[in-house]
């Protein structure tokens, strides 16, 4: 039996699998039709390799605390379940644009758009750990576009599996917990417990990514990319995209810096900053469109008008006219 049928059993008959959408590493993802409600929805189920290393009881804990969170940026998880070691969860189906599917399209992102993205998924970022919650797996594979506004999804599920996997359980299934190129120094040096700085520093790797077409951080292995994330300064996006402000360089800097000491310290921090190069991109953007010329006001027309004799002409002519008559008349007699 195919894990498809499996999840099906498990589903019963609230919902029906429609179809197999491409999933990553960490899951398979699945659409299906709410038969109670009607609507359509995302499966997401763990590989059998990967569940087997995880409680079940924690996983389905963790989900819990994951659904709690509401906010405009971030899919909503509707529940979860297990059956017979299958480990799955439910999401509204959105029909939306990854923001890796957009980045392929058109490689790189205007600068004001990537500062949108960027500032609106630290605002869902800050309100979750608020709430004590990390991602741990920001990337824009996670980042849906849609209605021109950014969202969240699969948040949390990278936390859930390394609370769930108790750390080296996890680790001995061969999963990481993160994606190399956008892991923190601390988490990919194994750290369970990062905090919000962590997400905030993939944050600072994917706006980087979308001003300047690559990560900043690349190399031939996944050992390769952890490593430069953990020894190689920050490049500076300017050499790759020219136009952009200095002060980008400068957040994308303590956005990224090696300690979390050294980073912002909370995603409404990170906010504020982003806010501030918004600010300084819309005035240069102002500043450098010309300024129409003034347009030269219109002048009345002159109307043409009929030219005139003056009167003494007029009466010396009648005059002449006068006296040849009577010339005439005198020699006619």
């Amino acid at each position: 039996m195919d894990l498809r049928e499996r999840l099906q059993i498990a589903l019963g008959d609230s919902y029906r699998i429609e179809r197999e959408l491409s999933g990553g590493a960490m899951s398979r993802v699945f659409v299906a039709s709410d038969t109670t409600l009607g609507r359509t929805v995302v499966i997401k189920t763990l590989p059998p390799a990967l569940s087997a290393g995880l409680s079940a009881e924690r996983f389905r804990r963790e989900i819990r605390l994951l659904a709690a969170l509401t906010h405009p940026n971030i899919v909503p998880i509707l529940s979860a379940g297990e059956r017979d070691g299958l480990l799955f969860y439910i999401m509204p189906y959105i029909t939306a644009e990854s923001l890796r599917a957009r980045m392929i399209r058109e490689q790189t992102l205007a600068l004001p758009d990537a500062l949108n993205v960027a500032i609106e998924i630290a605002e869902a970022l800050d309100y979750a750990h608020r709430q004590g919650i990390v991602h741990r797996d920001i990337k824009p594979e996670n980042i849906l576009l849609a209605d021109n506004h950014a969202i969240i999804s699969d948040f949390g599920i990278a936390r859930a599996l390394a609370r769930a996997g108790e750390g080296e359980r996890l680790t001995a299934t061969g999963m990481s917990v993160g994606t190399p190129g956008y892991m923190s120094p601390e988490q990919a040096a194994g750290e369970l417990d990062v905090d919000g700085r962590a997400d905030t520093y993939a944050l600072g790797c994917v706006l980087y990514e979308m001003v300047a077409g690559s990560p900043p951080f690349t190399g031939k292995t996944a050992a390769a990319v952890i490593a430069a994330h953990m020894a190689t300064p920050v490049p500076s996006v300017r050499t790759v995209r020219s136009t952009a402000p200095q002060k980008l360089d400068e957040v994308l800097n303590r956005a990224m810096a090696k300690s979390p000491d050294e980073r912002y310290a909370s995603a409404a921090a990170f906010v504020q900053a982003l806010r501030a190069v918004e600010a300084r991109t819309r005035r240069a953007v102002i500043s450098r469109t010309p300024v129409p010329a003034p347009t030269p006001a219109a002048m009345p027309a002159v109307q043409p008008t009929a030219s005139r004799m003056p009167w003494y002409f007029v009466a010396g002519a009648v005059v002449v006219i006068a006296a040849l008559v009577a010339a005439l008349a005198i020699r006619s007699h």
